[in-house]
């Protein structure tokens, strides 16, 4: 059985984009979630402005997989660009300790 993947993204919008950004993500995780790709959230830190955090929990390796070859999804990565800089990208974060 596959097991979840959690994936780690620092985005940095661009300046009067982040409105148009924030909006894109959320589309975008509405799609992940209907299709059973992944759960995402999406967090800003009040003490650092100009960056937010993204979190993916993608729910297998299979899924991430189909995700990536999927035009619907495509068409919104595209658009990040216009939207954003990624300044950092954890692709797959392994657990080394949790606490329950």
């Amino acid at each position: 059985m596959d097991t979840e993947i959690l994936a780690l993204a620092i985005l940095e919008p661009l300046p009067g984009k982040e409105d148009e950004l924030v909006e894109l993500l959320r589309e975008l995780y509405a799609l992940m979630y209907q299709k059973g790709y992944s759960n995402d959230v999406l967090y800003r830190d009040p003490k650092r402005p100009g960056s937010l955090v993204h979190l993916r929990h993608w729910t297998s390796a299979e899924t991430r997989d189909e995700a990536q070859h999927d035009p619907e999804v495509h068409k919104y990565w595209l658009r990040l660009p216009e939207l954003c800089d990624i300044k950092t990208v954890y692709e797959e974060l392994e657990t080394v300790v949790q606490f329950k």
